[in-house]
């Protein structure tokens, strides 16, 4: 009988990069002139801004961006988009956490298998996997017709569900010890992860996310809580959290 393997399950937005890679594609769709100046003034940066000054859930930001990318991209090439998410992690790939970071190259040094499940576009997510060695991936897939062209279907990878059927496929296909391996999120889309893995960690965890683990008594016993800010990481003990309404 073949021996099952450790896998370490990572998110990316949030967790491993420091912020939301969606909105750098945003930026770049401006210059190479994809969509106009309006667009982003308008729709992108509104929601964006209403969560960078914290008068929103990150949550509703992450949902409202995926809305406004399917219908940006209506009508658009997919080449377009990859050639986009490319020059978005060249230049913006290493803006990541120190943790993540490290906690990556740990578990590649250890042999486990190291996967991303990332709400992020496919064609961002495929960048940044690659960029970091990961050994597999999935992302949201925006649909594209038979000439390569989106047209505005989606087939979700933020919400928790998705993230569950997602993590028991690739449990079966590499034979995965669910029990002794290893999850990092920042989100409630990321809570599947943490009840189906022996060691979840949550990495700058929002609000929402800490409510949930709180009032859960397996996920209290196993979570683990981690912060950074600047050059500092703090390790919370969740069972002892002091959450300031």
């Amino acid at each position: 009988m073949e021996e099952k393997k450790i896998a370490a399950f990572f998110d990316i937005d949030g967790t491993i990069y420091r912020e939301g890679l969606i909105t750098e594609l945003f930026k770049k769709f401006i210059t190479h002139e994809i969509i106009s100046e309006s667009k982003w003034f308008d729709d992108v940066r509104p929601a964006y801004m209403k969560w960078d000054r914290r008068q929103g859930e990150y949550d509703d930001y992450l949902l409202k961006m995926t809305d406004i990318f399917k219908e940006t991209t209506i009508g658009i090439s997919k080449e377009h988009v990859e050639h986009i998410a490319r020059k978005v992690i060249e230049q913006k790939g290493d803006r990541v956490y120190i943790y993540t970071r490290d906690r990556i190259k740990y578990h590649q040094n250890q042999g486990h298998i190291v996967i991303a499940i990332s709400g992020s576009p496919f064609e961002l997510v495929n960048e940044m996997a690659l960029k970091y060695r990961f050994d597999d991936w999935r992302g949201t897939i925006y649909e594209t017709d038979n000439y390569g062209i989106y047209t505005g279907g989606i087939v979700p990878m933020w919400d928790s569900r998705s993230k569950e059927k997602a993590i028991l496929e690739l449990a079966e296909k590499y034979n995965i010890d669910l029990d002794n391996s290893y999850a990092y999120g920042d989100t409630t889309g990321d809570l599947t992860m943490f009840k189906y893995t022996g060691h979840p960690t949550a990495i700058n965890p929002t609000r929402e996310l800490l409510d949930k683990i709180s009032s859960n008594n397996d996920l209290l016993d196993k979570m683990q809580i981690i912060v950074e800010r600047k050059d500092v990481i703090y390790n919370i003990d969740p069972k002892h959290m002091n959450i300031v309404k």
